[in-house]
């Protein structure tokens, strides 16, 4: 199977969740800008709505794809249930966990875009940094039991997501006070799973940056 992604995207949960996993695929990179592919291939087939990740598989069917992170991610752990990374279907729990992961997407990942592109007037600046101080702040609220990841002592793809989409640093909104919150982090990013994810990123867009610029020459 195909991974696509693009450097500091949410497309790096989907790879930390596949790489916690033991999931085996090929990472393709995605360059936002340039819109190429580092295979080559023609993206806008892949996904006409050009973003990512997007996962491509090899079956039966042909090349089903399947888009959007908590969904690539869900996708992942239930072919690996006994990792506990996601509840299992149909369950109270995994509505709750799904519920937990769409708010993440709307209150943090979202809210962080147009931030970045500085897409907003100073009163939308204001809204969203506040709407993403509260959910941070939630996510602080909810370790503060001393508990290791979000939903307990075992990794789940929420905190797979949380992890890929923290973009503070680029939207500008500050979170050093939350303590309990940067002490996940270091623990997830000393994951060998998550040196991993980041290490293969560098590569895969080193590779793909060396052939845009020989075919520049």
């Amino acid at each position: 199977m195909k991974l696509y992604i693009a450097y500091d995207t949410c497309s790096r949960a989907a790879q930390l969740v596949a790489n916690e996993l033991g999931i085996d695929h090929e990472l393709v990179h995605f360059d936002v800008f340039g819109k190429s592919a580092s295979n080559g291939e023609d993206f806008a087939i892949i996904n006409p709505l050009l973003y990512v990740p997007v996962l491509k598989l090899d079956n039966n069917k042909g090349n089903d794809v399947i888009s959007e992170t908590i969904i690539i991610c869900s996708y992942f752990a239930d072919q690996r249930p006994e990792s506990g990374m996601h509840p299992p279907p149909g369950t109270l729990h995994r509505a709750k966990a799904d519920q937990f992961l769409v708010q993440l997407a709307t209150e943090i990942a979202q809210k962080h875009i147009p931030l970045m592109r500085k897409l907003m007037t100073e009163e939308g600046i204001q809204f969203n940094s506040n709407k993403l101080l509260r959910a941070y702040q939630l996510l602080e609220d909810r370790l503060a039991d001393g508990r290791s990841y979000l939903f307990g002592e075992n990794l789940t793809i929420a905190d797979a997501y949380v992890w890929g989409t923290l973009w503070n640093s680029r939207s500008g909104v500050r979170i050093d006070h939350l303590k309990k919150l940067a002490a996940w982090k270091l623990r997830i990013d000393a994951r060998p799973a998550a040196v991993k994810t980041i290490r293969e990123e560098a590569e895969i867009l080193a590779t793909h940056k060396a052939q845009i610029e020989a075919r520049s020459v």
